[in-house]
């Protein structure tokens, strides 16, 4: 009885301070801070392609690990947008590599909430460049008030949520996947 008591007490306790943790809506889901970008992304309803990508390419581990990490996340309405197939391709085993470079494209060593961004572009005077963990670079400049990332093909994307904080970086919701 002891022990059944311990565990719903415990359960409590760990509910009430996750409910008072400052939470950031995504995809119909409250993302925790004190959570990890994996552990957070799996209750995004608008980040389940992201997320079965970084399943394929077998990035779920690094991206629980300690980071910290910038990641820019394509919501499902991005991967839509993509010639028609191409998701399906990428997924396959035999496309782990593509797959991994254009995930890992979209993500930074570091992190850099919307303020840093911001005053890399400023010091950049208007745009900021970035390498990403695959290598590549990736741009940054602001439209009016609205966050724009400039992949190396010249595709453009819009940050629609910014600064989810997590425990390990933060992530920023973009609305087109940017390519290497």
């Amino acid at each position: 009885m002891k022990k059944i008591l311990l565990v719903a007490m415990s359960a409590f306790v760990m509910n009430a301070s996750m409910a008072q943790e400052k939470t950031v809506e995504v995809g119909g889901a409250a993302m925790y801070p004190s959570k990890n970008i994996v552990a957070n992304a799996v209750n995004s309803k608008d980040h389940t392609t992201l997320v079965a990508a970084v399943k394929a390419a077998g990035l779920v581990e690094t991206l629980q690990s300690e980071g910290p990490f910038t990641v820019f996340a394509p919501t499902n309405a991005a991967f839509n947008k993509l010639p028609k197939g191409t998701v399906e391709t990428l997924v396959k085993p035999e496309n782990k590599a593509t797959l991994t470079k254009i995930l890992t494209y979209h993500v930074l060593a570091g992190k850099f909430d919307s303020k840093a961004i911001a005053a890399k572009i400023k010091e950049g005077k208007g745009t900021a460049t970035f390498k990403t963990v695959s290598g590549g670079t990736l741009k940054a400049t602001m439209k009016g008030k609205k966050l724009i990332l400039i992949d190396e093909k010249g595709g453009m994307s819009t940050v629609t949520i910014k600064d989810v904080y997590q425990s390990n970086g933060v992530i920023h919701v973009i609305d087109t996947v940017v390519m290497p």
